[in-house]
């Protein structure tokens, strides 16, 4: 067990963004799932820059790689203009 006032903060403070970064991360993959089993084109038209959004987010704060998020966005397009 830490020891120290600081390494005891380190460690809520740590459960506390991995707590969020997890609640991110399972709401963007939700929205994306969402958006892939869409079939009108207008919905995912409409919902398609919210998902972008989200997935830029994340790469921003570095819960998924900036890659990841480019080829995400890149299928998704794809996606959506193919429907």
């Amino acid at each position: 067990m830490a020891n120290h006032k600081s390494s005891l903060k380190r460690i809520r403070s740590n459960e506390t963004k991995r707590l969020r970064n997890r609640y991110q991360h399972r709401t963007t993959r939700n929205a994306i799932k969402k958006l892939r089993e869409m079939t009108e084109k207008e919905q995912a038209v409409a919902l398609f820059p919210a998902v972008a959004s989200m997935l830029d987010k994340l790469a921003k704060r570095n819960i998924i790689h900036s890659n990841k998020a480019a080829n995400l966005k890149s299928k998704l397009a794809k996606h959506v203009a193919a429907l």
